[in-house]
């Protein structure tokens, strides 16, 4: 059970808003295309690959997966690893896992590159599953290539790393980045395992052709799976507001000393420009001239407040609980 501090008993019993408003909202202008340049190299470099290791974020695994990875690279063996870990949520995971098992994706690890966690279980369970392969025919041939894919920001990179540090001690081979686009090319393959002999190759992000719904563009730009601007600070913030509230995850009061819980983004954006001193001098006309105003810098202290939460000050969150409600629901 969650605890909540004393002086946000008050927050936790307030009436939060059950929608948020996705009227009017062009999801397709926030994301840009389906990458197929990329996708399409990676189909080229199939016949080098063993294995296929999709990396997805833990605080969404079941929305925001691109479907054209199943489709078009499904020939190969295939694990799901749910990295961030340490940012989800996961007193859920037995559902999560029993809603993957539904679609197919028997193989799931969950896992935290920052701390290592779990990591140490993928090279056994990726040469398993290429052991058991049924096109597996090797012969004197005892290196392993496997492809790492996923939609962007998802921390392909920082895996592959975490790899390669724990079973060589060697430092960084790829670019880690906490924005959308770091790698941007199917990279030569890197050595991350001397036994097994494995070698991985980066890729760069690949989002869906299409978004299913304005909610889950709104999820996958909570997670930085694009750039803010393109979806505007702002209504991100309002959305991670919504989200914590509706959770009733309060961690934003004490983290930006608030002094209570809002449901208003406006209100709790001021606040936290003025906590952090992000103001801004603006001018305004009036009748008697030009007079300058300071107003809070609404930008940055969304900008703030997204970090905080992509860093994991405001606490681990689930943002997928209502793709998994249904499946609580009928549940025996």
């Amino acid at each position: 059970m969650r605890l909540v501090p004393r002086a946000l008993w008050n927050a936790a019993g307030a009436s939060w808003r059950e929608n948020f408003p996705l009227g009017g909202r062009d999801v397709a202008r926030w994301f840009p295309g389906h990458m197929a340049k990329g996708l399409k190299k990676m189909q080229s470099s199939l016949k080098l690959v063993d294995c296929i290791i999709e990396v997805h974020d833990a605080r969404i695994p079941l929305s925001g997966r691109n479907p054209l990875f199943q489709e078009t690279l499904g020939l190969k063996p295939h694990l799901l690893v749910l990295n961030k870990m340490d940012l989800a949520d996961l007193r859920e995971q037995k559902k999560i896992l029993q809603h993957l098992e539904g679609e197919g994706m028997k193989n799931v690890i969950f896992t935290s590159c920052v701390k290592d966690e779990n990591v140490k279980q993928i090279i056994p369970t990726v040469t398993e599953l290429i052991g058991n392969s049924y096109r597996y025919h090797r012969g004197e041939n005892l290196e392993y290539c496997v492809m790492v894919i996923g939609i962007p920001n998802v921390g392909k990179s920082s895996l592959i790393n975490s790899i390669r540090r724990l079973h060589l001690r060697k430092g960084k081979a790829t670019r880690v980045g906490g924005q959308p686009g770091v790698t941007r090319t199917v990279m030569s393959r890197i050595q991350v395992c001397e036994r097994p002999l494995v070698f991985l190759l980066d890729t760069p992000g690949v989002l869906a052709p299409r978004i299913e719904s304005v909610e889950m563009g709104l999820k996958l730009a909570l997670c930085g799976t694009v750039l803010d601007h393109l979806v505007g600070e702002e209504t991100i913030a309002d959305y991670l507001l919504y989200t914590l509230n509706r959770q009733q995850l309060f961690g934003y009061v004490p983290h930006y000393s608030l002094g209570g819980a809002c449901d208003s983004v406006e209100s709790v954006l001021k606040r936290v420009a003025v906590k952090l001193g992000k103001t801004q001098k603006v001018k305004v006309l009036t009748g008697t001239g030009n007079v300058n105003v300071v107003q809070p810098n609404y930008s940055a202290a969304a900008s703030d407040f997204l970090r905080a939460f992509r860093s994991g000050l405001l606490g681990p969150v689930m943002l997928d609980q209502d793709v998994l409600a249904p499946c609580m629901d009928t549940d025996p």
